[in-house]
């Protein structure tokens, strides 16, 4: 947990809903056991920190009949636009740029320091990460196409193909129970908070029969069990939920010796089988705009990159014909019948199809091959030299010095994190920052296996530090509940105490044991309200799975992954355009339980 680097008025925290204690005299939000969450409305702020990695830092003062606002806009402002609907882009480089803070959602937080000019190369992935996809439309797009691949290659029945998608329902950071046809949500210590069998709530007593009576406490990791740490995976993990509603109320309409697992396994083979032919890619190219969003500052923030001295490279597992039509898009505003290769411009290097995580193993035999963009042709190389081009066959240290605007990028296929470093002449891996979406496949394995600096990008998170600032009056009564609740908990402990082993007179005994009844009388009315405020604030974020960062008052696994692997993250790439790109970005100081009420705030 962190705090600010200065003193400031209030500190409401992006994880947690804990508080210091010596906050409660400045602010009164409860009083007595009548909990009302009170209408203040807040004033412009103070200042406002946007690096620190469990906390969001704000000053503020209240006023009645003004809103709350941030920096100099509001949090219910609507984003610039120009005239055909799209945002317009306001970076840092431009005359009205690094004016004034980065609203609440486009602000980058950082868990590790890093100085930007320490690093020469920034690399993207591409898929949810330059390329934002429409849920709505490619989620649904993905779940019809595995939907038909298990009933015309797998041999489910047909009445799967009249289902509906919710894609709503599923969050990042669930993980799926193989075996038992459950899907979970747990804390950063792996203590299951939540879980689901289909659609079914589990209570309390299924949970710990399953997962709390263990000596050994289970790794939930594969085989048995799946992460369900991408985007790209939401559609999967909801058509799993229905299947096995399916399976319990119709056990013999699946197919024969099916079981969870194994229906879990055929999800999976159908996903792969449409990623194999090019179902879901073939639909995005024929019409991107229906399915990835636009943003307009990508291409600005590319320019401000290199115009900073530092090179620039993208490393995707799409392949060199649909990565192109995709950057078109991104770049040029280009669809499939006006594509050219202009956006390459932005880039030194373009690895496809790389394979990730595989790629980010030095020791991986992965050949390397150059793509020639017009054609798709591939050319052997020698680690990254063409054969017969002139150069000397053997040579093991090609690079390329930063190339100039008009000059084109190398584009290849395959190959390992050891040809990229030598192509871009980079002597020591923590010189790179790698922007990514997946933990696994982005960040944990660059960042653990490299030393690469890293930034995961969460487009969840802009929606979700906004709902923090709009419910930190809930949280605060919250807090104060536990800490009315812990109270009462004393007390009634030190009246039993003394009623087991205290010398009392039958006057006394009796007056005792009345205060312990009041007491427990109080502290179930606080239990219950604070069930239903917790409840309550928990559906604001998600009907079903509640806040992406936490579960309960713990961190959720997700959110211990993002702390531990990536040095910063943010909702959007081009959320690194509202920053300069030499920025020291510094965290907040680690915070311990015991440091609350010592600590000055």
């Amino acid at each position: 947990m962190r705090i600010p680097k200065r003193p400031v008025s209030f500190c409401l925290s992006l994880f947690s809903p804990e508080f210091p204690r010596p906050l409660d005299s400045r602010i009164s939000f409860y009083s007595g056991f009548h909990y009302k969450t009170p209408n203040f409305s807040f004033a412009k702020p103070k200042q406002i920190h946007s690096t620190g990695v469990n906390q969001l830092h704000m000053s503020y003062m209240m006023d009645k009949g003004q809103k709350a606002v941030l920096g100099d806009k509001r949090l219910s402002s609507e984003p610039m636009e120009s005239s055909d609907g799209v945002q317009e882009p306001c970076i840092w480089s431009s005359p009205e740029g690094g004016k004034d803070e980065a609203e609440l959602g486009k602000q980058i937080f950082c868990n590790r320091s890093l100085n930007m000019r320490n690093i020469i190369a920034v690399g993207f992935d591409m898929d949810y990460t330059l390329a934002q996809y429409k849920p709505e439309t490619f989620e649904k797009l993905a779940y019809e196409g595995t939907i038909e691949k298990l009933v015309s290659n797998l041999g489910y029945p047909e009445e799967l193909l009249g289902w509906t998608f919710n894609w709503k329902y599923m969050v990042r950071g669930l993980v799926v129970d193989k075996k038992r046809g459950n899907i979970l949500k747990m804390d950063r210590h792996k203590y299951v908070k939540v879980a689901y069998h289909g659609f079914r709530e589990l209570t309390k007593e299924e949970k710990v029969g399953s997962y709390g009576n263990t000596l050994i406490r289970d790794a939930f990791d594969e085989p048995d069990y799946a992460l369900i740490d991408t985007l790209f995976s939401l559609a999967e993990a909801y058509l799993f939920a229905q299947l096995v509603d399916f399976m319990d109320k119709n056990p013999g309409r699946v197919p024969a010796k099916v079981d969870y697992a194994r229906m879990y396994k055929d999800v999976r083979s159908a996903v792969d089988m449409c990623h194999r032919d090019g179902t879901l890619k073939q639909m995005v190219a024929k019409d991107p705009i229906k399915y990835i969003n636009e943003d307009k500052s990508i291409v600005p923030l590319l320019k401000m990159l290199r115009d900073s001295r530092r090179a620039t490279f993208l490393v995707t597992n799409s392949l060199w014909d649909y990565t192109n039509i995709v950057m078109n898009f991104l770049c040029e505003s280009r669809t499939l019948d006006a594509c050219n290769f202009d956006w390459l411009q932005y880039f030194d290097v373009v690895i496809t199809g790389s394979a990730k995580p595989g790629f980010f193993h030095e020791e991986s035999n992965a050949n390397l091959f150059e793509v020639e963009p017009e054609s798709g042709k591939l050319i052997n190389t020698d680690n990254g030299t063409p054969y017969g081009s002139g150069s000397v066959v053997g040579n093991t240290s090609p690079s390329i010095t930063l190339k100039k605007q008009n000059e084109c990028c190398r584009v290849f296929q395959g190959g390992t994190v050891r040809h990229l470093h030598k192509l871009l002449s980079i002597e020591s891996s923590s010189q790179v920052l790698y922007v990514g979406d997946h933990i696994y496949g982005d960040i944990l394995r660059s960042k653990k296996i490299l030393g690469w600096r890293t930034m995961l990008v969460v487009p969840e998170l802009e929606t979700e530090v906004k709902l923090l600032w709009e419910l930190r009056d809930s949280r605060k009564a919250l807090q104060l509940m536990r800490s009315d609740r812990d109270h009462i908990e004393d007390q009634i402990h030190r009246l039993r105490w003394s009623l087991d082993f205290e010398d009392l007179n039958a006057d006394q005994k009796q007056e005792k044991s009345a205060l312990v009844e009041d007491l427990e009388l109080q502290r179930n009315q606080v239990r219950i309200k604070h069930q239903q405020t917790q409840r309550e604030c928990h559906q604001n974020f998600h009907k079903v799975w509640g806040q992406l960062m936490k579960t309960g008052y713990q961190n959720s696994r997700f959110a211990h992954q993002v702390e531990r692997f990536a040095c910063l993250y943010t909702s959007q790439v081009s959320n690194l355009s509202l920053y300069s790109p030499n920025k020291y970005y510094r965290p907040g100081e680690d915070f311990m339980p015991h440091e609350f009420n010592i600590l000055p705030m």
